[in-house]
């Protein structure tokens, strides 16, 4: 087994009273893309954060490169590429000012792939960033970031405000690409479908612990739905072994299962229920079922 990238092993950060994350633990091994999602708050930015060496545990360890990223900074930022959510560049300057200042930061930046991502990306050097578009910035944010071949790329929502074809440009152009040259990837995102479309793992956080975490075939593979038509109409919801969620009305509800559990399907044939469409959710579904099973009132936002 290739050594992981990242080894987070019971982390827990608490600021003041509030318990930003509890007890999480988190591997990511070369290669593959890991997405990260939960409600508002969750705890996925101040994770993001750790990684970076910007907070440090309050107990539990975190490595990155098999190096504390708080004791080893230069080590472990050199070979990190980072897009924060608000973007956070230098407006003043046109992008090619840009391209040359942070390529003054690491030694392995690569002028040749700058330029072409340049193309890629439909921008000119000449340009300045105050006169940039919101999806424009969000370009020039991931060219900085990946322009020294990172072999970690860390996006905190990176499509946060964008149209589809920039969403496009970031996820499938150079996620993908960055994940097939033998780098990987962290990123947050509260759209489940660009997780969905992308990623290889997928941890589900919420209120600072792991919900669930593993591959993303699994994950999918664990739940199953169901649409069922009762023997009679029924005003309160069906109480059935082993759902995660049940909605509907009257006699026909759509039940959300875990997959691996049989007791759903013995209590439609014990109550004389019929099963009339089965399929697998999305993640999405699996994602507002679990956060609902654990307590969120629905409605909440995700991020």
């Amino acid at each position: 087994m290739t050594d992981p990238i990242v080894d987070v092993k019971d982390l827990c950060r608490t600021f003041g009273q509030t318990e930003a994350l509890q007890n999480v633990t988190l591997t990511v091994r070369p290669g593959q893309v890991y997405g990260l999602v939960g409600e508002n708050g969750a705890g996925k930015t101040t994770l993001l954060k750790h990684l970076l060496g910007l907070l440090k545990p309050t107990s539990g360890t975190v490595q990155v490169f098999g190096m504390d990223p708080v004791a080893n900074p230069a080590q472990v930022l050199s070979q990190i590429g980072f897009l924060s959510e608000d973007r956070d560049l230098p407006m003043w300057m046109r992008i090619d000012q840009v391209l040359h200042y942070y390529g003054g930061f690491f030694a392995s930046w690569d002028s040749e792939y700058a330029q072409e991502l340049l193309s890629t990306f439909d921008l000119k050097a000449e340009q300045r960033l105050k006169a940039l578009s919101r999806g424009q910035l969000a370009r020039v944010g991931l060219l900085v970031a990946v322009a020294h071949r990172p072999k970690l790329l860390l996006l905190d929502e990176p499509s946060s405000g964008l149209d589809p074809v920039v969403r496009q440009d970031i996820l499938s152009a150079i996620i993908r690409t960055v994940a097939d040259d033998g780098r990987t990837v962290v990123f947050s995102s509260h759209l489940l479908d660009e997780i969905q479309r992308v990623c290889d793992h997928v941890t589900m956080i919420h209120g600072g612990r792991v919900l669930l975490s593993g591959p993303l075939d699994e994950i999918l593979e664990q739940h199953s739905r169901m649409t069922i038509r009762l023997s009679k109409p029924s005003k309160s919801t069906p109480s059935i072994p082993g759902a995660i969620r049940c909605e509907g009305s009257g006699r026909e509800w759509t039940v959300l299962c875990n997959g691996a559990s049989t007791e759903p399907y013995r209590w439609v044939e014990a109550s004389g229920a019929e099963i009339l469409d089965t399929g697998m959710p999305s993640l999405d579904e699996i994602f507002v079922a679990r956060i609902r099973q654990a307590g969120v009132p629905a409605g909440e936002g995700q991020s």
